[in-house]
């Protein structure tokens, strides 16, 4: 087993213990918050992701990865603070999140690509994979990009691109953010696939918002892994529901080729608190560890079943051996 990059430094892939594999610290706009009063408290929010990574860990879970990138209001001063106070480890994302256009620093019309013709994509995916997030020191133990209803617009094919291109130089595994009623996880690997990406290294995320089997399993055969990422939302696919897709895939054979996780947050202001928490009550950090298993071993899911999705596959994705 190799290392694996956390907010604290280099872990031993072994460590990692039980691992959410597509979760958030904070999802903010910082723009926003710095121009208007949003009511935004550092100190109090960081306060409560303390507290709420606390209990994740005394339930049982060892590991986070946090798929927050640039799009997504990465701040990674923040998350810093979190994990100095928290037991459970944080691994953190390079890539940019956007579902159709690219920021205008990074249209090609403004230069946004060097006179050898390399994307500054990548050039900044490789700056904070070789040097640290924005000085922080603290390097990403993924890449992180994402397709959603609008398809394979042109600024999102670059963004998958350079992912691609950066994955290939580093070998950093990938996570993707998919619309699986739109089947994009398949847009997805044929870009990874033309790009030379080994889809073994790919995790297709919220490949759990479907059920339709033939779907998901193409994915599959493909060589990727299925991040059954969204369990406590239940406007997109409710609880029991993910747990019959899960198990149907497991009868198939295709257990060390699932993870899961919640897509939660610590705190997201794309949402209000008391909103989500009337609307979407078991999105929370702590369905799958209080609820969700539980759920699984009544369903007959064994315990060898439940360590290879929750421990043995994320650490075989995250372990990408000597290097970076």
């Amino acid at each position: 087993m190799g290392q694996i990059n956390t907010v604290r430094g280099p872990v031993d892939a072994g460590a990692l213990g039980s691992t959410l594999m597509h979760e958030h610290v904070f999802v903010r706009s910082p723009e926003v918050v710095a121009n208007w009063p949003t009511g935004w408290d550092p100190e109090a929010r960081v306060a409560q992701a303390v507290e709420r990574l606390q209990e994740l860990h005394e339930a049982g879970i060892g590991t986070i990865v946090d798929l927050t990138v640039v799009g997504l209001g990465r701040d990674i001063e923040l998350v810093q603070k979190v994990a100095e106070q928290v037991d459970l480890h944080i691994v953190v994302a390079t890539g940019l999140y956007t579902y159709n256009d690219l920021p205008h620093f990074f249209d090609y019309r403004t230069g946004a690509f060097r006179p050898s013709g390399v994307d500054v994509l990548d050039e900044y995916f490789l700056h904070d994979i070789e040097n640290g997030i924005a000085g922080s020191g603290v390097r990403p133990g993924i890449l992180k990009c994402a397709t959603d209803e609008q398809g394979l617009t042109p600024g999102v094919e670059r963004v998958l691109r350079a992912v691609a291109r950066v994955h290939r130089q580093t070998g950093l595994p990938i996570s993707t953010h998919t619309h699986a009623g739109k089947k994009r996880g398949l847009d997805q690997q044929r870009v990874f696939t033309e790009e030379g990406v080994d889809l073994s290294r790919v995790v297709i995320g919220h490949s759990g918002d479907s059920t339709d089997l033939d779907y998901l399993q193409e994915l599959l055969r493909a060589g990727s892994t299925l991040g059954m990422d969204r369990f406590g939302v239940d406007i997109y696919c409710p609880t029991e529901t993910r747990i019959e897709t899960i198990a149907s895939l497991c009868e198939a054979g295709w257990t060390d080729k699932l993870v899961l996780s919640h897509d939660a947050g610590c705190h997201m202001d794309w949402f209000d608190d008391d909103f989500l928490a009337q609307a979407q009550p078991n999105w929370n950090f702590l369905h799958i560890s209080h609820d969700v298993l539980p759920m699984m071993r009544s369903r007959g899911f064994t315990e060898d079943q439940i360590d290879t999705m929750m421990i043995d596959a994320p650490r075989r994705i995250l372990d990408h051996g000597p290097g970076y």
